[in-house]
């Protein structure tokens, strides 16, 4: 019970660290954002830079995604050899 406790906390911490890490990254982003665009103040400025990083996000998350894929099927194949 008690390593299941400790498990959950540590995964609460690293969640709150990147949520942590996502808003600093958010604040930079935003702040490039208005260097290139100027004042992002218009309801237009602000759904393009949405549609920017949704598009970076989710093509991050297919590449992220295929790696994984990659890594699990060669750790896979490496198991099947040690195996035989």
């Amino acid at each position: 019970m008690k390593i299941e406790i400790l498990d959950k906390i540590i995964t609460l911490v690293m969640a709150s660290l990147g949520l942590v890490a996502a808003l600093a990254w958010n604040e930079a982003i935003q702040q490039i954002f208005k260097d290139i665009f100027g004042q992002a103040s218009s309801t237009w400025a602000m759904v393009l830079y949405a549609l920017i990083i949704t598009v970076i996000v989710v093509l991050l998350t297919l590449k992220l995604t295929r790696m994984l894929d990659v890594a699990k099927q060669k750790l896979s194949s490496n198991d099947k050899k040690n195996n035989n």
